[in-house]
């Protein structure tokens, strides 16, 4: 039996996580769940799992929590902070992080401190920190588990194998919805247009981002730290049936390549259950539907912000913490309709060649990063 903290367990990584603790009650128990507003479903994941803890980010939530599970023998907290600390309880052993953006970095890092392992669906905390948070992995002795299809696929298929026989990373991306649109076409797409991914279901945080391809630079960055690869030796490729989940290349030439449905129940269940695989009979892939498996070359001229994820991690210090404060900002601005999708690219830019760069900085020059970045993002929002 695994206990497991699920930060998120609203979100769509949290919810499919609840749904392979729920088809396997025998291996695993949600004992701490955490959401930022929906309050509603939080206490209704609260009553059928009976968690130990909960925790809504949002405070002016606490009291309709609180009172909704009364009696029930749950504690409930709020704040940002109470999920910073939630993650410490002794009766602990996997903290899934599924919080959406840089709001994972803290209690990602605590957890870590706790002696938690971690299963790890907040690319950002390792785009932001990934030298602090590797680091840091080593030395409380604690596994980093991905939970990323792509990074699991990766993770799969070094397995067993002699990491410095790895000789490149080649990571998959659908290309999102506007894969065949012009460069002129994208000055026109709406958020409409961009929540409708072709083959994946995900939160709308991570579907702009697959549209923009800006999920794809953050999959690189995270690749680099999760396995030691130079970004150099990480290749894209968009593979628009998302069958094919990512591969390794090795010294002999040799590859490696682990296929599936896109479905995200597949990774989370790997992560939650490594070393061990769980039997089941759903998520099968059905072989005389599939006609063909293609890729390409992703287009850096229409999609830039993939470009820029490379100049980021290659500059170092705390540039991917600029990009990604600025890229969220880039998000909600687009989201909100007060920027079109092609202005992304342009505030990430701006953010980047104006914020102040840090070559070697602590975790403190990273929090202050972000909050510069995000203050700085918003004033161009404003003029443009």
């Amino acid at each position: 039996m695994k206990d497991i903290a699920i930060l998120g367990s609203t979100g769509s990584i949290g919810t499919q996580a609840l749904d392979i603790i729920a088809d396997n009650p025998q291996k695993f128990r949600a004992t701490v769940l955490t959401a930022n507003h929906n309050w509603e479903l939080l206490v209704k994941q609260a009553e059928y799992f009976k968690p130990q803890s909960v925790v809504i980010a949002d405070e002016n939530h606490y009291l309709k929590v609180k009172e909704a599970l009364s009696g029930r023998g749950i504690d409930v907290r709020a704040g940002n902070s109470e999920i910073a600390e939630v993650v410490k309880l002794p009766d602990i052993d996997i903290v899934l992080t599924a919080m959406v953006g840089y709001s994972g970095l803290i209690p990602t890092i605590n957890a870590v401190k706790a002696g938690k392992n971690i299963a790890l669906a907040n690319k950002e905390t390792l785009v932001v920190a990934g030298e602090i948070i590797t680091r840091l992995v080593k030395e409380c002795d604690v596994k980093l588990l991905p939970v990323d299809s792509e990074h699991s696929a990766i993770f799969q298929c070094l397995v067993g194998e002699d990491r410095k026989a790895m000789s490149k990373i080649l990571l998959t991306a659908s290309g999102g919805p506007f894969r065949t649109l012009s460069k002129k076409e994208l000055e026109e797409v709406t958020v409409k247009d961009a929540l409708k991914h072709p083959n994946w279901n995900m939160g709308a945080k991570v579907t702009i981002d697959s549209a923009s391809m800006m999920n794809k630079g953050f999959e690189m960055i995270e690749a680099r730290w999760l396995f030691d690869c130079h970004p150099d030796n990480i290749k894209i490729l968009v593979h628009p049936q998302s069958i094919v989940h990512s591969m390794v290349e090795f010294y002999d030439g040799s590859i490696k390549a682990q296929l599936g449905i896109p479905d995200m129940h597949i990774p989370i269940q790997y992560a939650l259950s490594y070393p061990d695989r769980i039997n089941t009979d759903k998520y099968r892939l059905d072989w005389s539907r599939i006609s063909q498996l293609s890729f390409e070359q992703p287009d850096d001229l229409k999609f830039p912000l993939l470009h820029l994820a490379f100049e980021a991690i290659k500059k170092g210090g705390n540039m991917p913490c600029i990009l990604n404060a600025a890229n969220e900002v880039a998000v909600q601005a687009f989201l909100e309709e007060r920027i079109k999708f092609i202005d992304m690219p342009k505030l990430a830019q701006y953010a980047m060649t104006h914020g102040s760069f840090i070559k070697e900085p602590s975790l403190e020059d990273l929090i202050e990063t972000n909050r510069e970045t995000v203050d700085l993002s918003w004033k161009w929002v404003e003029k443009n």
